[in-house]
């Protein structure tokens, strides 16, 4: 059972509140975050500590248990299951979510309170330390040896294989390929802090965050962009004015791009100029024979004119005859 939330919104723990002290046989678990401020937990947590009789830490929520103890809380040294061995009143045990998801659930009728939560984001910063610790000395060797271009590939990689756990939908897939591709980021920031013209995961994101800002006038000052269409106006107005130097229609598409997905962004940005017409008429001219390079291209460029991704949907067919032939 589950008390509490990083909010505090619970008053009252059931069963808890004017338990007489040395009496009360109960045992909760008491969650702390090592990325939250020590000793900011919830109402809840507080409740249940000032109404235990032993509180005891694990080392990872030192921190907390060191701004508690300043409190005049009364704190156990001894390990949780020393302190389990000999409990005869109330326990509260503080540790992290993780500790109590192994623990929990070998007491019978132990609670879990959540003492405090990691803010949204606190799990990149917790990446952007065990990459730091990777990459350091004494950490792991491949890592240490790593350059911008060494990684390059792995990140295209990465990439792809986001693309394809998201065609195949699995929610758990789609997580795990997103956190592949967030370390190709914190790894990359990492490594440029070690270069001539340093820089770090804070200049990347404050080079983000601004781009965004700046792209959504419509958000984040007054302009007036009612639709999706307004906003896509807006965005490639904003983009024209940045890059001036971009004056071509294809200018800033990435050359690596594979050929269907450089096809795709080549119509797309063909259709955004009003051009739909002109690559129609194009393809027409090709006079593509069935089997031939010409008529992939026009299969391509339909598709794309249509609003669908034609390596997706290569993707998907490839996948379909694969099975079939399995």
């Amino acid at each position: 059972m589950t008390w509490g939330d990083d909010t505090g919104s619970l008053p009252v723990l059931p069963g808890l509140s004017g338990m007489p002290a040395g009496r009360a046989g109960w045992l909760a678990f008491v969650t702390c975050s090592p990325l939250t401020a020590p000793g900011q937990l919830t109402r809840a947590a507080w409740q249940v500590i000032e109404e235990a009789d032993i509180i005891g830490y694990s080392g990872a929520v030192a921190e907390h248990a060191t701004a508690i103890a300043a409190e005049g809380v009364m704190l156990a040294p001894d390990s949780f299951d020393t302190l389990r061995g000999r409990r005869r009143g109330s326990l509260v045990w503080m540790c992290t979510p993780a500790e109590a998801d192994d623990l929990a659930p070998r007491e019978s009728g132990a609670m879990v309170i959540v003492g405090s939560q990691a803010p949204l984001g606190g799990g990149v910063v917790e990446l952007v330390e065990v990459v730091d610790r990777l990459r350091s000395p004494g950490g792991c060797p491949w890592d240490a040896e790593q350059t911008h271009e060494s990684l390059a590939p792995y990140a295209a990689e990465e990439a792809f294989e986001l693309a394809e756990a998201i065609e195949g939908g699995d929610r758990g897939d789609i997580a795990d390929e997103l956190g592949d591709v967030l370390l190709q980021v914190v790894f990359h920031a990492r490594v440029a802090q070690e270069h001539a013209e340093p820089f770090d995961i804070d200049d990347v994101a404050a080079r983000i965050v601004t781009k965004l800002r700046r792209r959504h006038p419509h958000v984040f000052a007054d302009v007036h962009a009612p639709t999706a269409a307004h906003v896509e106006a807006n965005w490639e107005a904003i983009k024209a004015a940045e890059k001036p130097e971009r004056t071509g229609v294809f200018d800033g598409i990435p050359a690596g791009l594979p050929p269907l997905e450089r096809t795709a962004k080549v119509v797309s940005r063909l259709r955004r100029a009003g051009r739909a017409d002109e690559v129609r008429a194009a393809i027409d001219d090709l006079g593509a024979q069935p089997g031939s390079p010409q008529a992939l291209l026009a299969t391509a460029v339909t598709l794309a004119l249509a609003g669908e991704e034609p390596a997706s949907a290569l993707r998907h067919e490839l996948a379909a005859l694969e099975q079939r032939l399995t």
